[in-house]
This record gives C-alpha cells, structure tokens and sequence, in this order.
C-alpha cells in the first residue's frame, strides 16, 4: 500500500506501536516511525535509512531541532529545513552546511532564539551589527562570539551587559573601563 508520508504519520501517531509495513517512497518502514518522530525528534538517530526523507527530517526537526544533526548532508543544506530546526533550537545552526550558516535569514532566527549560535555563524556575520545585536539582546554572554570590532562596539556591550553583567568580560580593555559601561554594570548589580 502506497501513502503519502503525512499521511503515514497523521495516521499513526494515535497508535504508536501499529506493526503493519507500509511502503513510502520504495523503502518500508513501521507504521510508528513517524509518531516516534513526531514524539521525539531525535529519534531520527536510529532511523538511517531515513535520515534523507525530507518529510520525516522536517516532521523531526520541528519537534526538537537538534534533530538536524542526524539529517543527511543534503537536508542540512536544505533551507527550509534548518529554517525549521532554527525555529525550535537555535543551537540547531551548528549542523546547518555552512552555506546555511552565512545566511543571514537563517542566522537571525537562530540567535533570536539562542544567543549563543553565533558560535556557529559564519565570520562575516560574526561582524554584523544586527546579527550581533540580537545574539547579545537574547544572551548577553554571546558577545564572545561577535567579531572583534563589535565586541567594541559600545551600544553593543551594553546590550550584553543588560542581559549578563558577565559579558564585561568580552569586552575590550578600552570599554571595560568607559564610564557609561561600569555605570551600566553598577546599576545591573544593584
């Protein structure tokens, strides 16, 4: 019997342990393959054989994002994809291909959710203002991540420092002695 793969798995996510076999895109696979995905992403890391079927890596990558880093090659570089695995784990933009992680779209969505993928972007965002911005709004500690220009950047640092007084450390010499920056950290630690 053929299906769809949404179908398979919106018709076996009430039954999660229905044993029949059923045909998706020429492989078999047990009806609660998908409900287990759909249940746990993560699950992807036992299923090899499908680790390269877009509907099922996509239905993973949006239950637990770091789901992606089971995902083949190809699907990591799938923009929709990682834009979903971003969406519910930033930290997912550490499996992203690294094409992914010098798009700004994808990039944006990963540090508005966690600061700290910027750990993962690539050095050309590292630099950029917005970007760095909202990794450090988000996680203040993300300013060790910014490229060395930003971590000088006042109006940077004291984003940071209104998230995390720590990412004082971060900071160049210069601006962690600035007037406006200990003010800042004097009235963060009350």
């Amino acid at each position: 019997l053929k299906v769809g793969l949404r179908a398979l798995c919106d018709a076996h996510l009430p039954d999660l342990e229905t044993p029949a076999r059923v045909d998706v895109g020429g492989t078999h696979a047990r009806g609660g393959t998908c409900a287990k995905v759909k249940r746990d992403g993560r699950a992807l890391y036992t299923m090899v054989s499908h680790q390269a079927d877009r509907k099922l890596v996509l239905a993973a990558v949006t239950q637990d994002g770091l789901a992606l880093s089971y995902a083949a090659p190809a699907l990591k570089a799938d923009r929709e994809v990682v834009l979903s695995a971003v969406a519910q784990d930033g930290s997912a933009l550490e499996f992203a291909s690294l094409e992914l992680q010098a798009d700004r779209e994808v990039v944006l969505a990963a540090v508005t959710r966690v600061g700290g993928a910027l750990r993962a972007a690539a050095p050309e965002l590292k630099g950029d203002h917005q970007v760095v911005l909202a990794a450090v709004t988000q996680n203040g500690l993300a300013l060790e991540f910014a490229s060395p220009e930003l971590q000088a950047d006042r109006n940077i640092l004291l984003a940071a420092i209104a998230n995390d007084v720590s990412a004082l450390g971060y900071a160049t010499p210069e601006l962690q002695t600035d007037r406006d920056v200990v003010l800042a950290v004097m009235a963060q630690n009350g």
